[in-house]
């Protein structure tokens, strides 16, 4: 397991500011850095209205998390501060999760939070302590490279692994940011947790969207985009309608369950159309796209991206946090990036991530990634699923 933070100087004489949420994984970083002899500093953010979200298992940042924090830095003995971000986490979080899913995307508000609300906003304050380094508890790990730079990598628990939802990070703050789990399990973290005499070392992990106390998403983008809940047509891939929705903000690309449509052949959302109410629907053969336009591209790889790029780069691409990397290409298309997938992939849907890498597996570099505008199937795509659409809305209707 590495130890080395690749910081010159005496630990001791090392400030790192530490990212404490209150679960296992920041608190053992924590710990971890404090017992090697850095100035250790632990930071919690307040980050929404945590009351209602107080008793509420896998709550991250809610009140439970802060007073866990806060016994964690007196047991290791470290200062803990609490700040107040409501007001930026609300504004670059909550406000655009329910500004993409009126749009009918899907977000992934932890990537908002990572490149925004802590490694913009968080990062700036630990300058202003005075520290070396900005540490956290996610799975993922960096390496120092030839020019001085850093690099991420993926984590070496594949299961743990969080660099899915940290491609945004830039340059600047890799070279500020550490991860001292990158290449442990969560096995060994919460061993860790035991032997330093954490009580959060059996806690649960927090969930995606910490700032639902419900669980139901679809309660806050209500109150916050009331268009998004209005009823609309579910329609076929030729437009005709077979059904009603209740708004799109419950539907996701991909999804199968929920439409209630009685049809002789499994029936999946293609896609969204916000502008006019309307969800696609079609069999799972539509679902297949291989272009993919993107948006807010981030590169973290060798050079500047529009120097290297050329006639394209061939990587591999996850374009989910839970599917396999799979080999692409990426290329300058108008002014923009797309991504050409060589087989395919079910299910892209807007608002997600396409993460980029060198490798499709084990510590693989990442390269960085964008957000998906939109995706698209090529001819010989469409082609195959063609004899397969034609007959759906007569199959409906029968």
């Amino acid at each position: 397991m590495r130890n080395n933070l690749d910081i010159e100087g005496r630990p001791e004489d090392t400030r790192i500011v530490v990212a404490m949420s209150g679960g296992v994984d920041s608190s053992v970083t924590a710990a971890l850095l404090k017992s090697q002899g850095y100035d250790v500093v632990g930071i919690t953010l307040q980050l929404y209205d945590h009351g209602a979200a107080t008793h509420r298992k896998g709550a991250c940042c809610a009140g439970r998390d802060i007073h866990d924090a806060r016994n964690v830095a007196e047991r290791i003995g470290i200062p803990h501060y609490v700040l107040d971000y409501e007001s930026r986490f609300k504004q670059s979080v909550i406000d655009n999760f329910a500004d993409s899913y009126a749009l009918g995307e899907t977000p992934v508000p932890c990537i908002e939070c990572n490149r925004s609300v802590k490694f913009r906003d968080l990062l700036e304050t630990a300058r202003e302590l005075g520290a070396q380094a900005l540490a956290t508890g996610h799975y993922v790990a960096s390496r120092p490279l030839a020019s001085g730079s850093r690099s991420l990598v993926c984590a070496a628990d594949a299961d743990r692994d969080q660099s899915y939802f940290l491609f945004a990070t830039t340059r600047e703050q890799l070279d500020f940011l550490r991860f001292p789990l990158g290449d442990m399990t969560k096995p060994q973290t919460r061993e860790l947790a035991r032997r330093f005499g954490l009580e959060v070392a059996d806690k649960q992990d927090s969930q995606d969207i910490c700032f639902v106390p419900t669980g139901r998403y679809t309660d806050i983008i209500g109150r916050l985009k009331p268009n998004a809940i209005a009823p609309g047509d579910i329609v076929d891939l030729n437009g005709n309608v077979i059904g009603q929705h209740q708004g799109i903000v419950h539907f996701t690309v991909g999804q199968r369950k929920g439409l209630g449509i009685a049809s002789g052949s499994p029936l999946y959302v293609v896609k969204l159309d916000a502008a006019a109410r309307r969800v696609v629907v079609g069999p799972r053969e539509a679902l297949r796209m291989d272009r993919i336009a993107l948006r807010d591209v981030n590169w973290i790889g060798d050079g500047a991206l529009d120097c290297v790029i050329g006639d394209g780069i061939e990587m591999y691409v996850r374009v989910r946090s839970t599917r396999a990397p799979q080999p692409a290409w990426l290329r300058a298309v108008d002014g923009g990036y797309e991504v050409e997938l060589v087989v395919g992939e079910e299910g892209v849907s807007p608002g997600q991530a396409c993460v980029f890498y060198d490798a499709p597996s084990g510590q693989a570099r990442v390269l960085g990634g964008g957000f998906i505008k939109s995706a698209s199937a090529s001819r010989v795509a469409r082609a195959a699923t063609r004899d397969a659409t034609v007959p759906l809305a007569e199959a409906v209707r029968g």
